[in-house]
């Protein structure tokens, strides 16, 4: 039970003339918890259905929160009243992640020293707090009964390359998670994951699936098409001027599928048990050439962004030693590669359709991340960024209202428009 203090409200208070006036009378009222369930190691945990300020019994580890992917599986989870820790490196690319929970939902980690001796507070101090800091992540996730893991790099840096993100990094979680015997591990992989992939990108992907899999067998594997939102590098990319040199003439294929709808299946996948230990391919309705994403893009902001096809054995060294001697994301090698891979979709693993989603399509998505917010005629943020946005991709000269909602189209149809010359 759930005890609920109120006071008696101000208008019954005046009216009661005929008996004293008791100001510190309360009333309690009780409320049944909604769900409480059992989980895999024997925690009792509350289910609520949702809402801002409810208070659920989930604890929930999501590394690799900053990225693009993080802040919607972050916020639909803090929604849902799970307390959510989020470990971080960097102290200004997590601030935005506080307010998509309420008061005390989002929790950020970045050292376990609070908890520790003096010697052992040093001796963490000292050390860089990163993929390679197993103590870190070990204090990260202690007190969850869910981890999800969304740590990735399409390229490699001079700190870390792709096998000590994909593999020796998810290495460590998953030991993190067998250690404390956590109920879930979600794992986000990639799609085209495959150790014989010409890309390295894709083989280490692989490697990690398998590493987690070893260590701890009832995890969760997801492997997300590329994705598209308001912070992509796929619309945004196509849409850039800065897009300008190409390789097999954009012919790469896949199924492009919303952030969000990811987002969304990893939240189920919190309460859903019977996902553990199952492989989903998370993917979107169409088949898209990057060239048709491209004109897709063209048509909504009114130019025509040129693209120079340079052949690989050309691009790909130069792409290679461009990564190596900039310090901001440029390029790389790899990247060049994957232009010459599709997507292939697993026979064996599970989709959308599985877990009751029905993914969006992308062309239905364009104008509202590539020119205004969704949201913005009505006057209210987006439910996912919590702000305001108006891309600058489209000129000034060009002025389009956002597509007419269902409402609007049924008031149309009640007036009769007559010209005056008629």
């Amino acid at each position: 039970m759930q005890k609920c203090w109120a006071t008696p409200s101000c208008s019954v208070l005046r009216g009661a003339t005929k008996s004293p006036i008791v100001r510190n009378e309360t009333q309690v009222f009780r409320r049944r918890l909604q769900d409480v369930t059992v989980s895999r190691t024997g925690k009792p945990v509350i289910r609520v259905q949702g809402g801002r300020s409810s208070l659920g019994g989930h604890t929930a580890t999501v590394f690799g929160a900053t990225g693009f992917l993080g802040r919607y599986i972050v916020h639909r989870l803090a929604s849902r009243g799970c307390t959510v820790v989020v470990p971080f490196r960097e102290e200004m690319a997590k601030r935005h992640l506080k307010v998509t929970g309420d008061l005390g939902r989002v929790v950020f980690m970045v050292r376990p020293a609070a908890l520790w001796t003096w010697a052992q507070q040093l001796n963490m101090l000292c050390q860089e707090h990163d993929l390679r800091n197993t103590a870190s992540i070990e204090e990260s996730v202690r007190h969850s009964d869910v981890v999800y893991n969304l740590v990735g790099r399409d390229y490699p840096t001079k700190n870390f390359d792709l096998e000590d993100v994909h593999v020796e990094g998810a290495e460590r979680i998953a030991e993190a998670v067998a250690k404390y015997d956590i109920d879930r591990f979600i794992h986000v992989s990639s799609y085209n994951a495959n150790k014989n992939s010409p890309s390295e990108f894709f083989r280490t992907k692989a490697r990690g699936e398998e590493v987690v899999r070893d260590i701890f067998p009832e995890t969760t594997i997801v492997r997300p098409a590329p994705l598209f939102g308001y912070e992509d590098r796929l619309l945004h990319k196509l849409a850039g001027v800065t897009n300008l040199l190409t390789s097999n003439h954009m012919q790469e294929r896949f199924w492009p599928v919303h952030a969000i709808d990811v987002g969304t299946a990893l939240a189920y996948m919190l309460e859903d048990d019977t996902t553990a230990s199952e492989t989903y391919e998370l993917y979107g309705p169409s088949n898209y050439s990057m060239a048709e994403i491209a004109e897709l893009v063209d048509k909504e902001i009114y130019k025509k962004r040129r693209h120079i096809n340079i052949p690989k054995f050309m691009l790909q060294p130069a792409a290679k030693y461009l990564n190596a001697l900039i310090w901001w994301k440029t390029t790389s090698g790899d990247e060049i590669e994957r232009e010459y891979i599709d997507q292939v979709i697993d026979p064996k693993a599970k989709t959308f359709k599985d877990l009751g989603i029905e993914p969006g399509e992308l062309r239905n998505f364009t104008f509202h991340y590539l020119v205004s917010n969704p949201d913005f005629a009505d006057g209210r943020p987006h439910a996912d960024t919590g702000t305001f946005l108006q891309q600058g991709y489209r000129s000034s000269a060009y002025y389009d209202l956002p597509p007419a909602t269902e409402r609007e189209k049924r008031e149309e149809k009640k007036y009769l428009h007559v010209l005056d010359d008629q």
